[in-house]
């Protein structure tokens, strides 16, 4: 062929039609050659490509992607360890409720089951995790399956959904008759024709109507919405009570661009507020509405409690928070999560956004409500107090670095349009109380999966999709050994994240109640990791910070650096705590 000619079209080109048709900005992959004709038709269409150290790295990138953007995040990973290294990171999307799509490899469709490279039975491993296994044996159903995979992610409840595109559906229709004719073979005995007329009966019917390509579309998806009953019982609810308190999470943001209508419909019904997941941040950083401390108690207190988007699991302790008088509504897209572990007496079955919002513009002309000024205050004062008393562990020394005081420290030093993505176990948690997100959709972090190692993934779909943001990953010591090497590809795809790794040598969440409760630290034990050399060694800064005294210089020497678009890791030595004495969760 020469340089001028147009290359033959392939189901790679179909695939890239309709990721391009969608909008989709990036494809996260690591490479493998049975999904190579892919990624070249997505980059030919302007699709950037970044290629990752990790398959569940790409994953977690398009998980977060979906997250800031609303529409699915997309990732394609080869044939078998390609997709078994991906599973929890699907089961985290999942358990998140976020959009994806996985597009997977898998071996020809003439060989699956032969032994051939890379051949397993993937529908076993991966369709527990997905809202769909879609299996293509033609070429011709290659577009079609992924539009609709795209709606599916989106749908009801979204979540992710998964593609496999056998290799020879994927190159060009010359090259694989060329291939199979090849198998065939040339002998003349009655077995070698009976498999001479089998593969190329195989292959007609592989590329049967390929060449009748419809232009790819993108599928209308309705939001779910709750009906009117719902929202008058809600209203009802609210209006007499005198306590009321409404504890908000990721799916009230899942619609991406509504998030700003749902932070004003929150104001508006003046209702004092805690958030969770993805809606830390609704707010901005010092609402009046929003309580970010003793939830617990006001739970209990509560005489009607508010859930949206928000499951009675383990994080309200199996919806034994909320005390038994109080009216519960629950407001959220999934029937199962809306009553697990405890019915509430209102069932609003729609997007918790979307219920909040109607909710509001309903409470306009719903009458005057009982007055909560004496709650609002009293809840805000349990707030300061518990923000004093931070600030007072803030201001205790030891020999390294506090971490309460370091999250003070980023706390004044991020950039108000900072984005934080979450990953560790103490060190993070500690996080959550100190460090205040600038607004919506600026805090990430796994979700219910409770899934360490999401934070280098989240960073490259964060800084990859919000461009405009300075990212930031909070890491655990532990944490960060999932996903260090992907500094490397921080470093050649120019993404400038600024990582803070606590490290107290060891995976303290674990060892806290372990070795108070069995007298044993094993398994728990790390060291004082030189993080920031190997950060260096990919390429990337490095700072290490061993005295509060460095703390402050060092962040802001790690901003500089970013903003000359280049990573960055700041390996922080932290001295233990008693901050989080008694958070094991069950």
């Amino acid at each position: 062929m020469n340089a001028s000619a147009t290359p033959a079209r392939h189901g790679g080109d179909r695939i890239a039609d309709v990721l391009h048709a969608h909008g989709v900005p990036c494809l996260y992959t690591l490479c493998g050659g049975h999904i190579s004709p892919i990624l070249s038709a997505a980059r030919a269409r302007g699709i950037r490509i970044v290629d990752v150290r990790d398959e569940a790295t790409a994953v977690f990138a398009a998980d977060a992607a979906a997250r800031l953007s609303g529409l699915p995040g997309v990732a394609a990973v080869t044939a078998g360890p390609g997709i078994t290294n991906t599973i929890t990171a699907l089961k985290n999307a999942q358990l998140a409720q976020s959009p994806l799509v996985l597009l997977g490899g898998a071996a020809p469709t003439a060989l699956q089951g032969r032994g051939a490279l890379q051949d397993i039975a993937q529908r076993p491993l991966v369709e527990p995790h997905v809202k769909r296994f879609f299996k293509i044996g033609r070429v011709r159903d290659l577009g079609s399956a992924v539009e609709e995979a795209f709606a599916l992610a989106r749908s009801g409840v979204p979540g992710p959904v998964f593609v496999e595109c056998p290799v020879d559906l994927l190159y060009d229709e010359a090259s694989i008759r060329q291939w199979y004719a090849e198998a065939g073979g040339k002998g003349t005995s009655i077995p070698d024709r009976a498999l001479r007329w089998y593969l190329n009966r195989h292959v007609r019917r592989m590329f049967d109507g390929s060449g009748e390509a419809a232009a790819p579309r993108v599928r209308e998806v309705s939001t779910p919405g709750p009906g009117d009953a719902a929202i008058g019982a809600a209203l009802a609810a609210l209006g007499k009570a005198r306590r009321p308190l409404a504890v908000i999470g990721s799916q009230a943001v899942v619609n991406a661009a509504e998030a700003d209508r749902v932070a004003a419909a929150v104001t508006r019904l003046g209702i004092p507020v805690y958030l969770s997941g993805m809606a830390r941040g609704l707010l901005g950083r010092d609402h009046p509405l929003q309580m970010r401390h003793q939830r617990r108690q006001a739970l209990r207190e509560a005489d009607c409690v508010l859930l949206a988007g928000v499951p009675c699991d383990f994080r309200l302790d199996y919806g034994r928070h909320v005390r038994r008088s109080a009216t519960l509504i629950a407001a959220n897209r999934s029937a199962r999560d809306a009553k697990l572990n405890r019915r509430p007496d209102v069932l609003a079955l729609g997007d918790a956004g979307g219920f909040l919002q109607a909710l509001a513009d309903r409470a306009r002309s719903a009458g005057p409500t009982a007055d909560r000024g004496e709650w609002r205050a009293a809840l805000r004062a349990r707030d300061v107090a518990r923000e004093t008393e931070i600030d007072r562990q803030a201001s205790e020394r030891g020999e390294h670095v506090n971490p309460i005081s370091l999250f003070r420290a980023l706390e004044r030093e991020a950039g108000e349009h900072a984005l934080f993505v979450a990953d560790g176990g103490d060190f993070v948690a500690t996080a959550s109380y100190v460090l205040h997100p600038r607004g919506p959709l600026t805090w990430l972090d796994p979700g219910a999966f409770g899934t360490l190692g999401v934070g280098a993934g989240f960073a490259i779909g964060a800084a990859t999709v919000r461009p405009d943001r300075e990212t930031w990953i909070v890491f655990g010591d532990g944490a960060c050994g999932f996903g260090l090497a992907e500094f490397d590809t921080f470093v050649r795809h120019g993404i400038p994240v600024i990582a803070v790794v606590g490290n107290d040598a060891g995976w303290t969440q674990i060892a806290r109640e372990q070795v108070k409760m069995l007298n044993d630290d094993v398994g728990t034990v790390l060291a004082r990791t030189a993080y920031h050399e190997v950060a260096r060694g990919f390429g990337a800064e490095g700072l290490l910070v061993t005295r509060m005294e460095e703390v402050e210089a060092a962040l802001k020497r790690a901003r500089e650096i970013s903003r000359q678009g280049k990573a960055v890791l700041v390996n922080v030595w932290l001295d233990r705590t008693d901050f989080r004495e008694g958070s094991l969760s069950m």
